[in-house]
């Protein structure tokens, strides 16, 4: 194996990690309705952040390699309502119990798994034809990994007190960035072109704006805290745009 390719599997590793930080508050001391209030309310302001500023532009970027502008719009529109279905699909067959909080953390975790892989994908090609590039790619993904390991993490601990599934989860997630280098590695090297990751950034867009929205939201809401809710919406909002401008 070419020393290129093991550092870029090891600069996707390190970025699919980065999910880990987020499990650190699992470890205060006992439950508090307000940190899973705050968490989930930054979780999607940061999801909703990352798909308005991050996906979606990207997607029309990649596409416009290809289409004219009206073209793009309607492509990037058409995979967004592509993930919104999506999302709703796994959202009513996932098994629905009185632990809404469980089920979440389970959302949020295929969800992420979803935005991960792609994210892997990236990652590797950018590290395997530039190291440098794929360096600040990853820093980019790990700062906003960590919230994104604060919405699995949280809910999962909350609702089961098991740090171990909340640890497990979150890595799971977090691992599947390098699952997308090692596809990439194994077969799809030759395949992946701009129009085919215009089309999976604009679904997993959709996909991360409908969990924002219907699930972390809501369930946040339930804790009876309004004001918390938005306030920590807004800064998950302002942590990504910082981010954003920072990398830029």
């Amino acid at each position: 194996m070419e020393t290129s390719v093991i550092y870029a599997f090891l600069i996707t590793t390190l970025a699919g990690l980065s999910t880990m930080i987020g499990s650190l508050l699992i470890f205060y001391k006992k439950k508090n309705n307000n940190i899973i209030t705050a968490s989930l309310a930054f979780a999607s302001g940061v999801m909703t952040c990352v798909s308005i500023t991050d996906l979606i532009p990207e997607s029309v970027n990649l596409l416009m390699e290809t289409f004219h502008y009206i073209p793009v719009i309607l492509i990037c529109l058409i995979f967004i309502i592509i993930g919104i279905i999506t999302s709703m699909i796994i959202d009513k067959y996932l098994p629905n119990n009185s632990n809404n909080l469980y089920r979440v953390g389970i959302i949020s975790m295929l969800a992420i798994i979803l935005h991960n892989i792609p994210e892997g994908i990236a990652t590797f090609m950018a590290s395997n034809t530039n190291i440098s590039l794929g360096i600040s790619l990853a820093i980019a993904i790990a700062l906003h990994n960590i919230p994104e390991g604060i919405s699995i993490s949280i809910p999962i601990f909350y609702s089961t007190n098991s740090r171990l599934k909340a640890l497990g989860y979150t890595f799971l997630s977090g691992m599947s960035e390098l699952l997308g280098a090692i596809i990439t590695y194994l077969f799809l090297g030759n395949l992946i072109n701009s129009i085919f990751m215009g089309m999976l950034f604009s679904i997993i867009a959709g996909i991360m704006i409908h969990i924002a929205i219907y699930e972390l939201i809501p369930t946040s809401l339930n804790y009876h805290n309004k004001k918390l809710t938005i306030t920590f919406f807004i800064i998950g909002v302002g942590v990504m745009l910082i981010n954003h401008f920072v990398i830029s």
